[in-house]
C-alpha cells in the first residue's frame, strides 16, 4: 500500500483488443484515483495509440517499475521492448507476446511485493501460447506462477450471484471423467474457505449442480452424481461445510434457486458460465480464489467486434478493480481477527485460570 491505498497492479492484455479502452475510460473518472493507486503493466506508445484513435482524454505517467508509483495518477510500467503493431479486432503473434510480456512483467513484480492486488484485461488464449505460456488461460498460468502449490478455483461472481467451477478450461468430452469425488470435494473446501475469508460470509450456504440432465434421472442418465458428487457432499457435509444438491442446472437457474445460496458450484464451464452470463454480463467479474494472489479480472472477452470503436463498456472492469479491493480488505480482517485467538481471549476474558495462563503467550 502507498500513503494508504492499496496498489492494483493491471495488465493490458491483448493489444488488439478492448483491454486499453477499458482501462483508460474507466481512470478517466478521478474517484478511481481516490480509491486506489493503479499500475497499468503494458506499453506507452500502444496506450497513447489507443487514446487516440478513441479521442479518450485519459492521462497517465510513464515509471521504469511499480515501485515508483505515483499516488493520484494512472502508472504505466513500460514491458514491451519491440514495437507492436496494432490491428483492431485481429489476433496475431504480435499482440500475444506483448499480453504474456505484461503478465510476465507483472508475476515478477508481485514476486517482489510490488503492489497488492492483480487485475487482469482480457487475452487471446491462442494467440498468447508459446515459450512461457502452456495454459489454458489466466487462472491455469497464475497458479503455476504465484500459487504457491495451492490450487486455483475460478469464480464468477456479481453482488447477487456467485458461481465456481469444478473443471474450467476442458473439452466438454474431457469433462466428466474429470469429475471425480475427490476433485468436487477439493473444489467444495476452496470455496468455502474464499466464502468465509475474501467475502466476509460466515456460515456460506453453497449449492453444487449435477453433471447429467435431471442429475441423472437415478443413473438413467449417468451416474457421476452417485458416484462422485452425492458422496462428495455427504462427506463434506461431515466436514462442517454447508452444501447441498446436486441440482439439475437447468431448473436451478429457471427457478432462480440460487437465490437462496451463497455460491454455486457448477460441473463444468458452459454450465456455470452460461447462466451467469445471461444474468450478469454488464457487471461481472472473475474472481481467482484459493491462491495468495488477490487477482480479478472482467467476465468479457477481448471483444475484437468492437475494438476501436470506442463502444467497450468499462461497468465489467469497475467491478473486477471494487471486487480486488474488497478481498484485499477481507483478508486483512480476517486475518486480524484470527490471529493468535489465545491471546486475545486471555486478553478479553480475563480468564485466571491456569489453563489458560499456561497457554498464553508470554508479553
Amino acid at each position: 500500500m502507498k500513503n494508504g491505498k492499496i496498489l492494483v497492479g493491471i495488465t493490458h492484455g491483448d493489444v488488439n483488443g478492448v483491454g486499453y479502452e477499458i482501462i483508460l475510460k474507466l481512470f478517466s473518472e478521478p474517484a478511481m484515483l481516490e480509491l486506489c493507486t493503479p499500475v497499468i503493466y503494458g506499453s506507452p506508445k500502444v496506450a497513447t495509440y489507443h487514446r487516440k484513435a478513441m479521442d479518450l482524454g485519459t492521462n497517465f505517467v510513464t515509471i521504469q517499475r511499480a515501485s515508483d508509483v505515483v499516488d493520484g495518477k494512472l502508472n504505466l510500467v513500460d514491458c514491451l521492448t519491440e514495437e507492436v503493431k496494432i490491428d483492431f479486432g485481429q489476433p496475431s503473434a504480435e499482440s500475444g507476446r506483448a499480453a504474456l510480456a505484461a503478465l510476465e512483467r507483472a508475476m515478477a513484480d508481485y514476486k517482489e511485493g510490488l503492489f497488492d492486488v492483480l487485475v487482469t484485461a482480457p487475452i487471446n488464449k491462442a494467440t498468447i501460447q508459446g515459450e512461457g505460456f502452456h495454459f489454458p488461460g489466466h487462472t491455469e498460468y497464475i497458479q503455476e506462477r504465484v500459487g504457491e502449490g495451492n490450487e486455483a478455483l475460478m469464480i464468477l461472481m456479481n453482488d447477487a450471484l456467485r458461481v465456481a467451477l469444478v473443471t474450467t478450461h476442458l473439452p466438454i468430452r474431457e469433462v466428466a471423467p474429470a469429475i471425480s469425488k475427490e476433485a468436487v470435494k477439493r473444489k467444495l473446501r476452496i470455496f468455502y474457505e474464499a466464502l468465509r475469508k475474501d467475502f466476509n460470509v460466515e456460515k456460506p450456504r453453497i449449492a453444487v449442480l449435477a453433471l447429467n440432465p435431471h442429475a441423472g434421472d437415478g443413473g438413467l442418465l449417468g451416474t457421476e452424481e452417485q458416484d462422485a458428487i452425492i458422496p462428495a457432499i455427504s462427506e463434506m457435509e461431515k466436514e462442517g461445510v454447508f452444501c447441498f444438491g446436486p441440482y439439475p442446472a437447468d431448473g436451478f437457474f429457471g427457478n432462480r434457486t440460487y437465490e437462496y445460496f451463497d455460491g454455486v458450484l457448477a460441473m463444468y464451464h458452459d454450465q456455470g458460465l452460461a447462466p451467469f452470463k445471461a444474468l450478469a454480463m454488464t457487471d461481472g467479474v472473475n474472481y481467482t480464489a484459493g491462491l495468495p494472489i488477490v487477482r480479478t479480472s472482467p467476465d468479457h472477452g477481448t471483444a475484437y467486434d468492437i475494438a476501436g470503436q470506442g463502444k467497450a463498456d468499462e461497468a465489467s472492469l469497475r467491478q473486477a478493480v471494487y471486487t480486488a479491493l474488497d478481498v484485499f480488505r477481507n483478508r486483512k480482517r480476517y486475518e486480524e481477527a484470527h490471529a493468535n485467538p489465545l491471546r486475545k481471549q486471555y486478553h478479553e476474558r480475563r480468564d485466571d485460570s491456569d489453563k489458560l495462563k499456561l497457554n498464553a503467550p508470554e508479553e
